[in-house]
């Protein structure tokens, strides 16, 4: 799978601090939630720099980057939207976590599917794709930080989400057609 670099070990951190993060929002510590947040936020954008400057990209760590995130992200989704301790007006509805974890499903059923199919996947992170993760990880932080229009947030967020789903369908559906074209020919 490839060594472990320094910028693998902080995706793991980023891991590592999940129950940290849940733990503080269930016990009603969303200062400390925020701070648990916040590190893991700002570990994610250090790990992909040291990770280019250090030239230590490696295959574990493409793949361990996006877990990281993603475990992070759901997780943070379901407590603030299921945990009675938020604050009725910062608790996001049910339609938040569903719509940003069922893009993330889809997106991962569907790199398999391409996978399995072409045998190899190469899907760059789109650049609305990198702004809705932008813009998901500051609803978060807008929710921790009790920001009282954070429902604004949210749902550009949740705008978002659906486009950039949608954008990755599409280059998968592409890809998928790629595949058959060179098939046939």
């Amino acid at each position: 799978m490839g060594k472990v670099t320094l910028a693998n070990k902080i995706s793991v951190l980023r891991i590592i601090l999940i129950p940290f993060f849940i733990m503080a929002v269930v016990y009603s510590r969303l200062d400390i939630a925020f701070v648990v947040f916040a590190v893991a936020v700002v570990s994610d954008g250090i790990d992909g720099f040291i990770a280019r400057a250090l030239r230590q990209q490696t295959q574990l760590g493409t793949i361990l980057d996006p877990v990281a995130d993603k475990l992070l992200l759901t997780s943070a989704y379901i407590c603030l939207s299921i945990v009675g301790t938020v604050p009725e007006h910062l608790r996001m509805p049910a339609y938040v976590p569903i719509i940003v974890i069922s893009r993330d499903v889809i997106i991962v059923v569907g790199s398999a599917i391409v996978y399995v199919v072409r045998g190899d996947i190469k899907i760059a992170p789109s650049i609305i794709g990198k702004i809705t993760t932008f813009f998901q990880m500051m609803t978060i932080l807008c929710i921790l930080l009790r920001f009282h229009h954070s429902y604004i947030i949210w749902n550009i967020t949740i705008a978002l989400t659906m486009v950039s789903g949608f954008d990755y369908v599409i280059k998968g559906s592409k890809l998928l057609s790629e595949n058959n074209n060179f098939k046939k020919a």
